[in-house]
């Protein structure tokens, strides 16, 4: 026997065996298994009766809510594609994603009605708007969310999957190195990510987990597929700050959290941390950018939880690694030990990473030898959407290249050193801002930081620091100079360093290198020398 692979069987599965225990909460609303399938089987009756076709794009514009979780399921039950859109996007942006996708339908919360009010008559293909959680009547022809569940009268539509191949979510990448492009995830690539997940981190029908990740990123990390595939609880948040999470946390009794280091930063930093119960919490999972020591020895001690980093793209749905220790060192000096869950880890179970040099040779595994991560899984994706070129070039040889740098070590766990676009070549010698950062997240005046290329007349290229001091210091250019000077080779240390109250950052808190960049190179063809 075959059946089709499908995440639809994990929201089968949670509602049959799960019915009666709660399953997602968002603010006030509380849901049951049973109540959320029933919501799903809704939403695509819904769907259906808007004459939705099978292949169609149909694009969320919204923060963490009930509703898009939903989406996961139900748009893809009716054989449709489900596109969740970063909501911090520009508008010309938004704009730009939903024409190339050729959205047949937008989902968005009534935050963002003036926007896509605006956009409409932009708009060549959407054929209807749906609003979620209106505060007044849509605009004519347009309907609200609760709306369309209810003019179902409770009927369910399904369409079967014959081809598991099939795309089932368009992501599109979040540009910060270059035009987004977008990313097919089928319904295989899905199913089989979760069952990787789970057989590495074992998450079961105990576990909370509160979504700071958003949705509308790399698939939110998997967790709408693997969390309901056990029957675990989803708490939704939808504007992410430390009072929130904390308060999300002690109230629900969270067990997991997965983030960005910058999010994980502010909750170390917050002075009311100390106000909550956050006992429930046992790991903390970073990806998004690579994590300093530091930040995972401090989640350790602060929130009293283990913290492994994690590595994965939009393409790979998204992760490909993890860096939970193994058993062996479990008796390892603890920082040897912590240094390790610092690293993008090691391949999930169903992905095969190799770090390969300019000549597609694999690289030495002692932890030195650079070379580009590429990934060879079911997990990949099955293309960039309407961009063939793109694919030919990503994919080579049943290997996707990720452009991203590493090192491997003998324990077979990656570290990354750079995006292969953020290497810094300077003199000829490529500087890898990730280690100048690291070393700068050392000190203990450094809230946040990021090191760039500013073009150089003598050496083509030099990195500078753009630095976020913590509450009450006063550090200094020459300082964290020679902070850096008396760690690692003087010709990888900033050349200057510039202090900022924040750090500009994308719908995820990943930090936007390329907007620090713009004014160093402004009027400049390239952005390299």
């Amino acid at each position: 026997m075959i059946v089709p692979l499908t995440p639809l069987e994990f929201r089968r599965r949670a509602a049959h065996l799960y019915p009666q225990k709660i399953g997602v909460v968002d603010g006030s609303k509380r849901f049951t298994y049973s109540e959320f399938g029933d919501r799903v089987n809704r939403l695509a009756s819904g769907l259906h009766s808007l004459s939705l076709r099978k292949g169609e794009v149909v694009s969320f514009i919204s923060y963490n809510t009930h509703h898009l979780l939903e989406a996961y399921y139900g748009v893809i039950q009716v054989g449709a594609i489900l596109n969740p859109i970063n909501i911090r996007l520009a508008d010309e942006e938004i704009e730009t994603i939903l024409n190339h996708a050729e959205s047949k339908l937008v989902f968005y919360h009534a935050d963002f009605r003036l926007l896509v009010q605006q956009l409409h008559p932009r708009l060549g293909t959407v054929k209807h708007f749906v609003e979620i959680e209106p505060a007044q009547p849509p605009p004519a022809d347009w309907q609200g969310y609760e709306e369309l569940l209810a003019a179902t009268g409770g009927q369910t539509f399904a369409e079967p999957v014959s081809d598991e191949n099939a795309p089932a979510e368009l992501f599109y990448t979040s540009g910060t190195t270059g035009r987004p492009k977008g990313v097919v995830l089928s319904h295989r690539s899905l199913y089989l990510h979760a069952l990787g997940i789970l057989t590495c981190l074992h998450f079961t029908d105990r576990d909370v987990l509160l979504h700071v990740v958003p949705l509308f990123h790399v698939n939110g990390w998997g967790s709408p597929h693997f969390l309901t595939a056990v029957g675990g609880k989803h708490v939704m948040v939808r504007k992410i700050t430390p009072q929130d999470i904390f308060r999300l946390v002690q109230e629900e009794r969270v067990t997991r959290i997965f983030a960005v280091p910058t999010v994980f930063t502010a909750l170390i930093h917050a002075p009311e941390r100390v106000d909550y119960d956050l006992s429930s919490l046992h790991m903390a999972i970073i990806g998004g950018a690579p994590s300093p020591l530091t930040l995972i020895q401090e989640i350790e001690e602060k929130l009293r939880c283990q913290a492994i980093a994690g590595y994965g793209l939009t393409e790979t749905s998204p992760v490909v690694s993890l860096a939970l220790p193994k058993d062996t060192m479990q008796t390892w000096d603890p920082i040897r030990r912590l240094n390790y869950q610092a690293r993008a880890g090691r391949e999930i179970i169903g992905a095969e990473i190799r770090v390969v040099n300019s000549e597609g040779q694999e690289v030495a595994t002692n932890d030195e030898e650079m070379g580009e991560i590429v990934v060879r899984s079911n997990v990949v994706m099955s293309e960039y959407y309407k961009d063939p070129l793109a694919t030919r070039k990503a994919i080579r040889d049943d290997w996707f290249y990720t452009g991203d740098l590493a090192t491997v070590d003998s324990e077979g766990y990656l570290r990354i050193v750079d995006r292969s676009k953020d290497i810094i070549i300077s003199g000829g010698e490529n500087i890898s801002s990730a280690e100048v950062e690291n070393v700068l997240h050392s000190h203990p005046g450094v809230l946040e930081c990021a090191v760039i290329g500013i073009p150089d007349d003598l050496w083509g290229e030099v990195p500078v620091a753009i630095v976020v001091q913590r509450s009450g210091t006063q550090l200094t250019e020459q300082e964290m100079i020679e902070f850096t000077r008396s760690r690692i080779a003087h010709f990888k240390c900033p050349q200057a360093v510039y202090f900022r109250e924040s750090l500009p950052k994308g719908g995820t808190g990943k930090i936007l290198k390329r907007e620090l960049r713009q004014p160093f190179w402004e009027g400049r063809e390239k952005r390299v020398n």
